[in-house]
């Protein structure tokens, strides 16, 4: 005896259901839409009584974009006055939930092309790339706003800076345009993007520029600035804040030494270096320091040693401020993250039409991360800071 099996098409009922939905919300916006005119004219369609305002004169349709799906609403025409609705803004053809969908799928890294297909998907209707465009440009107003608010009244003791490159055009030719970028942690312990602006080269006119602004927007209390080696920065840092002390990378000092030793002996060389930086005292690393110079010149490594010699002091800043520091004050790892999460955003753009677009989406993607991934967690204990300058201040 055979058994009947009854099949479902999972698709047809998703899309049955699909279109349930969108017509239960169609047929409510528009029976909200008649008990409005019926408010305004104080009288029901068909109705005559002494209290009537206005009168009807039909409809007109117009289309609208929800998380449901695309939806036509029957919009009353009244005479002798306005109908002005509160269900939906004058000339909006989308929901407020899906423009902001749209602008947070964009900012978060998905690419035009992508999003194009995501509404076609989600909401049944292929949002163009121009709407995108016309979103974005509502979203960089508000960024614009965010990356020139002032900088509140606490202090900033560690500041973090590096600059990342992007390619834009220029009159018909491509070329590197950099953004500046400043992390700090202020004195509750806590990160925050300071800014980011646009300079065109990583030479002191854009730093000087660039410190100037952070330091009128509010910036006060700076210690220590974490940054690779850069000249023009250096001597920016010095004059804007010239009671702060400068830290260099280790990473990138690592860098530095790698690019001058032979593959083979990368590994070694590199375990040689950290060792420097792993001792617990700034005279001991300096020792250190000696000591593995020396052994990579009987390595024939002089290019590497000259480097350690020349450069090592710099990177020993960190050892002036609390033990518990560290790890988070002599590399630049914090801003490096941000710019790993910048690069992935920016690689679908590719090349920028001009620099503003550029330091815009920058802008976006440093307020998405540090709202979305930095969250309420404290980076450092400035108790140590305090408890560590008051030491200073009992032996002076």
């Amino acid at each position: 005896m055979s058994e009947k099996i009854l099949q479902l098409n999972e698709e047809v009922i998703k899309g049955k259901l699909k279109e349930l939905v969108r017509g239960s919300v169609e047929e409510t916006l528009n029976e909200l839409l008649d008990k409005e005119a019926e408010r305004l004219t104080q009288a029901a369609r068909y109705e005559r009584n002494s209290d009537r305002q206005g009168y009807r004169s039909g409809h007109y349709d117009r289309n609208l974009t929800t998380t449901s799906g695309n939806v036509t609403l029957h919009v009353p025409r009244l005479k002798g006055i306005p109908f002005e609705t509160a269900i939906i803004e004058r000339y909006r053809r989308r929901e407020s939930s899906v423009e902001e969908a749209l602008v947070e799928m964009y900012l978060a890294g998905v690419s035009v092309r992508r999003v194009e297909d995501i509404t076609e998907a989600l909401w049944g209707t292929r949002v163009s790339a121009a709407t995108i465009s016309d979103l974005n440009k509502k979203a960089y107003a508000h960024i614009e706003t965010w990356r020139n608010r002032p900088i509140d009244g606490r202090k900033y003791p560690y500041v973090y800076v590096d600059g990342i490159y992007l390619q834009r055009n220029w009159g018909g030719e491509y070329e590197n345009v950099s953004i500046l970028v400043a992390i700090a942690v202020n004195e509750d312990g806590y990160r925050e993007v300071l800014g980011a602006a646009e300079g065109m080269k990583e030479d002191k006119e854009s730093w000087l520029a660039f410190f100037q602004w952070l330091r009128s927007r509010g910036l006060k209390g700076v210690r220590l600035i974490i940054g690779d080696k850069c000249l023009g920065m250096l001597e920016a840092a010095g004059e804007v804040f010239p009671e702060a002390k400068y830290q260099r990378c280790v990473v990138h000092f690592y860098r530095n030494i790698i690019s001058v030793t032979p593959r083979s002996k990368v590994k070694q060389v590199v375990k040689m270096v950290k060792a420097i930086h792993a001792q617990e005292s700034k005279q001991a690393c300096r020792e250190k320091a000696e000591k593995i110079a020396k052994e990579l010149r009987e390595m024939k490594l002089n290019s590497a040693a000259k480097k350690i010699e020349t450069g090592i002091e710099e990177t020993l800043t960190y050892c002036d401020f609390p033990g518990e520091h560290w790890s988070k004050i002599r590399t630049n790892n914090t801003i490096e993250r941000l710019n790993r999460e910048i690069r992935r955003r920016t690689r679908v753009v590719g090349c920028f039409p001009d620099g503003n677009s550029a330091l815009m989406l920058v802008c976006a993607r440093l307020r998405y991360v540090a709202g979305t991934q930095w969250g309420n967690a404290k980076y450092m204990n400035m108790k140590h800071l305090d408890n560590y300058e008051e030491g200073i201040d009992m032996i002076k």
